[in-house]
């Protein structure tokens, strides 16, 4: 049943689930039988020994694409260049420092794609090639390695789908590890997998003829290369949304059902994640369909323009400022939490800095609150052995005994530093602005659940214990993280206020309330926005250099440090009533 107090749901959703970025003119997604009619006649110059190499991110099911490949190029030869791969038990040893006993957090991997294979399995395949007398199609990760192809073909996955699969019984890459937990199969894709694969992947950009998109079993579609760097250029110059993915999750509740058009017939919805460009995807469009590629692939390709000169300079190609959703409405308590300090994070996990964030309340019913910080007086050992006995099963953890508690509205905003111990209430809806390192929370207490496949959901206490930081009781806390609010600007139907973080975090967040136009500007350095309140704005450029976009309520949308100036104002349902924004920005990079 819907939630009642689900208020955004009073009106139809408008919120886009399936944002699109044109291709540029004249350039088409090929289907069906064109995309191998289109590979052939690039391979035609190159006579009878013609060489097509598919260079296929892990996670693609290379059987159902080698199917296509035989239905489509009849008289190629297949070569799976995967074949040369390292076996399962040598893979995990190799890795094992990487992959750790723990059940959600590794070691971030530097290895490179040779670290996955028998070299001389390699050579072997190289001769091959090199021996071919028929036209070939070489497929699978690392294919571009083995052979200067006379086509290129990058064959792309998104993150979200590669996790779809996990869940449904697929192993990791040539892993015998079908039926091991998904989140050990995650890890192994955070941790290992997916680094060396990017890694691997940013050189062939500029080097793809054409571009796979392979999300869809069976059913791969094609686009060219110059049509791919098109889009990311265009899309590094101009506002653009990444395309949201929904997740339900044993607290989850019912207002993003309403909000955002989801399937009514599901339990709830607890995730949206929205403004996660290491997780996320683009849709390229055409006006007739779509192609999907990882959103990563912006930030590879154009870190300067899209983060800035100095945002890029601090952090690297990583988009460092995260948006999502977390819904309690009708729901339950998030798992109480705490996330590590950046020296922990780097020493222990490999990871650059930590995922410090903020609760930005879009929504909240009468008795929503939130936990943030400990009660003053706290007997720390007292605590750790009450968490200790509840992780047992001998109580169940006394939080109101140890955590502080505030009432929570619409528009608060609660800032979370790392070692601050938290968690959102009941019946709330949570805008989370944090930075990327979105999977190191460690629990510390669950309500006595389990996750929705049955089996309880990891705890990581001593991990926990180890980051709290103890002098954040009720006074420091009530100084420092609630009602951060102070007035910044303000003109002609709109006034700005800043409404935190926290000092110890890197993300500055500002809030705009507008019944007309506002002026923004980048500064050199990206935006994060949300449009938090009114139905609809347009985000339009002084001087033409983009097309007007349209966002709409609670949509989560990117503009690049490039744009530089820019206006935002009600638009369509959104005229006549007072509309309002969150920006977040990386605090001391602007110009």
């Amino acid at each position: 049943m819907p939630h009642p107090s689900a208020r955004a749901g009073e009106r139809a959703s408008s919120y886009d689930r399936r944002p699109t970025i044109d291709l540029p003119p004249g350039e088409a997604i090929r289907r069906g039988d064109r995309v191998w009619r289109t590979l052939r006649e690039a391979a035609t110059a190159a006579g009878d020994r013609a060489l097509i190499a598919i260079d296929a991110y892990p996670g693609t099911d290379l059987a159902a694409l080698a199917a296509e490949i035989r239905d489509g190029l009849p008289g190629f030869d297949i070569v799976d260049a995967e074949s040369a791969a390292l076996p399962a038990s040598e893979l995990a040893e190799r890795f094992a420092q990487n992959l750790t006993d723990d059940r959600v957090f590794g070691v971030m991997s530097h290895s490179t794609i040779d670290a996955f294979y028998d070299s001389a399995e390699r050579t072997a395949l190289r001769s091959r090639i090199e021996e071919r007398t028929t036209p070939t199609v070489l497929v699978g990760w690392g294919a571009a390695t083995l052979a200067r192809p006379d086509v290129m073909v990058l064959a792309e996955m998104a993150r979200w789908e590669i996790q779809l699969r996990y869940r449904r019984g697929m192993p990791n890459w040539h892993a015998e590890n079908d039926d091991e937990d998904p989140l050990r199969k995650i890890k192994r894709g955070f941790f290992l997998e997916w680094r060396a694969a990017d890694r691997h992947k940013r050189p062939l950009f500029d080097l793809a003829d054409f571009v796979l998109d392979v999300n869809r079993i069976g059913a791969s579609t094609l686009i060219t290369g110059d049509a791919f760097r098109g889009a990311l250029a265009t899309a590094s110059h101009r506002p653009f949304r990444v395309v949201p993915y929904f997740d339900p999750g044993v607290w989850g509740g019912q207002w993003m059902k309403q909000v955002c058009g989801l399937d009514a017939s599901e339990a709830n919805y607890a995730w949206s994640f929205d403004g996660v460009p290491e997780e996320n995807s683009l849709l390229l469009t055409d006006g007739d369909g779509v192609f999907q590629i990882p959103s990563i692939d912006l930030v590879f390709s154009h870190p300067r323009d899209l983060l800035g000169e100095r945002t890029f300079a601090r952090f690297g190609a990583e988009f460092p400022i995260r948006f999502d959703l977390l819904d309690t409405m009708g729901g339950g308590n998030l798992s109480l939490q705490v996330h590590p300090l950046t020296d922990y994070i780097r020493d222990r996990f490999g990871m650059a800095y930590t995922q410090d964030e903020s609760y930005y309340l879009l929504d909240a019913d009468d008795d929503a609150v939130v936990y943030l910080g400990l009660k003053t007086g706290v007997d720390r050992e007292k605590l750790g052995a009450d968490l200790a006995r509840a992780q047992a099963g001998e109580i169940s953890f006394p939080a109101g005994d140890y955590v502080n508690t505030y009432p929570a509205k619409k528009h608060d905003h609660f800032s979370i530093p790392a070692g601050t111990v938290h968690c959102s209430g009941a019946n709330s809806m949570v805008l989370e602005i944090s930075a990327t390192p979105y999977i190191f929370t460690f629990k510390m207490w669950d309500w006595d659940r389990v996750g929705l496949d049955g089996v309880p959901r990891p705890i990581h206490l001593d991990h926990a214990l180890a980051n709290i930081q103890w002098e954040r009781d009720t006074e420091w806390t009530d100084e420092n993280l609630i009602d951060q609010i102070a007035p910044v600007a303000e003109g002609d139907g709109w006034r700005e206020e800043r409404t935190g973080l926290h000092d110890l975090e890197f993300i500055d967040v500002r809030r705009h309330w507008f019944t007309d136009a506002v002026p923004h500007d980048t500064q050199g350095t990206v935006n994060v926005l949300n449009l938090v309140g009114g139905s609809e704005a347009i985000v339009e450029s002084p001087t033409g250099a983009f097309d007007p976009f349209v966002v709409h309520y609670a949509e989560t949308f990117i503009i690049p440090a490039a744009v530089g100036a820019y206006s935002i104002r009600p638009h369509g349902a959104g005229i006549g009533a007072e509309c309002a924004t969150v920006k977040a920005s990386v605090r001391g990079t602007a110009v």
